[in-house]
């Protein structure tokens, strides 16, 4: 039986991807501690502070926390919320949780009590992995609060050490780690038999508004996922790939991911900083060859004068995703890194992933996201009434395959909203097909201005500010106007010691033909854009504070 929440595949869908090969019917623990094996003494982990852990080992510490873990109490479908730091830890307990078959929240350490309070109260969560505390807040003291109001909550299990005189809920991660279990705890997570049509994870959707919807991740679908991730992108075991990014998110973990390279015999540098030295060091120190990056930080790194005391060399792909890198970022990337390629891609956690192939000609790795990863991804771009468009026009892209979900997890009205009756997933992006068969993103249904109804694409202007000689980054937001119903602001970070002011930038976007409707009507200079907890630029706080300046 499905686990109630979870909408499941029809079967002739199921069937097919079974019958291609796709599902294997195999857990992600029977896939990985496959992988442990084989690949033994090899390293598959190092972190910035150069602890190690082989293949063997890794299997082992897992093997021997899942015992651990169920000796407390958890066990096979129960639901925990994971929410460690990019760390060795993170790594140990997240395979841990899939032999046990408990399924974890991929929830951040930027989330408070009011989004994880929400986790737990959406899926009867029992634990919550987390630090002891980051910057002076205090996860002990939030996940007692939680607990006080939520009676499915059990444990607190803290990476670090538990503070003396709190409450019994709470135990140590490195204890569970370094105990040897009892053999007949052992014994129970080897014979458990987990469904591959459970969630192997529940992944976040990545609104930045409101809290994200659960994206429940089989362990057929996810296993497949990260395979032909890393199938086509070549990831073979001589590979090293830098994790910057928090490792719960969908990318740095399964995209290919923290799973596609182990799955592949490569090695994973774990990195808990994005400050430019710290991971210009990694780089050099671990020869790395791979990183999976957005935006916001290649942004940061080509504008970092630490890089000329490093060598870099040694990395050949940078992954980008999350939105769209623009050509002229892309190019000095790949000067700076000298023997880099620029691999843009477009996924998202609810599913599909798009790659530009890595022997794409120059110009269609320059303009387009890629195309999709699996051949039975199904891809249409669809007008305001639901009818295709032709190829070159602008679409909202729905999609359905062996890897991209049927429902969100417990949430049967929005489900209603956010598929097709046939089953294709409603992504909100606008994209176009470009001649090559790859795509390109056009923005987002929701990312439009609208002024006096007339609809203005973010993302176009946005393009055309990036390419201005004095402009590091920027975006575009819609504020409140009596008149128009919306203005367009242009919030722009400028190289440093650079001035520019509104009459210079509307002539500048001029020069290339733009609308005049189109053009910004104020601009507003900010030394950085604030992100999102998902690494994006977050516009909705850009608005409150836009707008709060002006009503203030």
């Amino acid at each position: 039986m499905p686990l109630p929440g979870v909408v499941p595949h029809p079967p002739e869908f199921a069937q097919r991807w079974r019958q291609k090969g796709y599902w294997r019917d195999r857990s992600l623990a029977d896939e990985f501690w496959e992988v442990f094996e084989r690949f033994g003494d090899r390293i598959a982990l190092v972190d910035e502070d150069g602890r190690t852990r082989t293949y063997s080992e890794l299997g082992q510490r897992a093997s021997r926390l899942a015992a651990n873990l169920y000796g407390l109490g958890l066990r096979r479908r129960d639901i925990v919320v994971l929410q460690l730091p990019n760390s060795i830890e993170f790594v140990e307990t997240y395979f841990a949780l899939q032999k046990l078959g408990a399924i974890p929240v991929a929830a951040l350490v930027a989330h408070r009590e009011r989004e994880i309070g929400q986790f737990v109260e959406m899926t009867d969560a029992k634990a919550i992995f987390s630090p002891v505390e980051t910057r002076s807040f205090s996860f002990v003291d939030m996940t007692e609060r939680i607990a006080d109001t939520n009676d499915s909550l059990r444990f607190g299990i803290l990476l670090g050490e538990v503070p003396k005189g709190r409450g019994d809920i709470f135990v140590s991660l490195q204890r569970l780690l370094e105990e040897e279990p009892d053999p007949a705890w052992s014994a129970a997570v080897e014979d458990n038999r987990i469904d591959p049509d459970d969630p192997a994870v529940l992944q976040l959707s990545g609104g930045t508004t409101g809290i994200p919807k659960l994206i429940p991740r089989t362990h057929n679908d996810y296993s497949y996922n990260s395979r032909v991730a890393a199938s086509v992108c070549e990831i073979d075991s001589g590979h090293t790939l830098l994790l910057v990014l928090p490792m719960a998110h969908n990318f740095p973990l399964a995209c290919p991911g923290l799973q596609g390279f182990l799955m592949a015999g490569g090695r994973v540098v774990i990195s808990s900083s994005t400050r430019p030295s710290d991971v210009f060091q990694l780089i050099e120190r671990e020869e790395v060859t791979h990183i999976h990056a957005v935006p916001a930080l290649i942004i940061s790194w080509i504008n970092a004068d630490e890089s000329v005391s490093y060598d870099l060399s040694s990395v050949k792909v940078i992954q980008s995703g999350g939105q769209r890198l623009q050509p002229e970022v892309r190019t000095k990337a790949e000067a700076l890194f000298e023997n880099c390629t620029v691999q843009e891609n477009f996924g998202m956690a609810e599913g599909l992933l798009m790659f530009v192939r890595l022997d794409d000609p120059e110009e269609v790795r320059l303009e387009t996201c890629g195309r999709p990863a699996s051949p039975d991804d199904e891809v249409k771009l669809i007008d305001e009434d639901g009818n295709e468009v032709s190829d070159g026009e602008v679409g909202e892209m729905i999609c359905r395959g062996p890897y991209t979900l049927r429902g969100y997890f417990r949430a049967e009205d929005h489900n209603r909203r956010a598929f097709t009756p046939d089953g294709f997933y409603r992504s909100g992006d606008l994209m176009y097909k470009h001649p090559s068969g790859n795509y390109v993103v056009a923005g987002r249904r929701k990312d439009l201005i609208n002024r006096g109804g007339e609809k203005i694409s973010a993302e176009e202007v946005e393009n055309l500010i990036l390419s201005h000689p004095k402009v590091v980054n920027v975006a575009c937001i819609p504020v409140p106007d009596e008149r128009l119903g919306e203005r367009m602001c242009a919030c722009v970070v400028l190289k440093p010691g650079a001035e520019l002011q509104f009459d210079e930038l509307c002539e500048f976007l001029m020069s290339y033909g733009l609308a005049k409707f189109k053009l910004p009507e104020r601009l507003e200079i900010f030394d950085e854009l604030p992100l999102s907890n998902f690494g994006k630029v977050s516009k909705k706080e850009l608005v409150d504070r836009v707008v709060g300046a002006t009503t203030s």
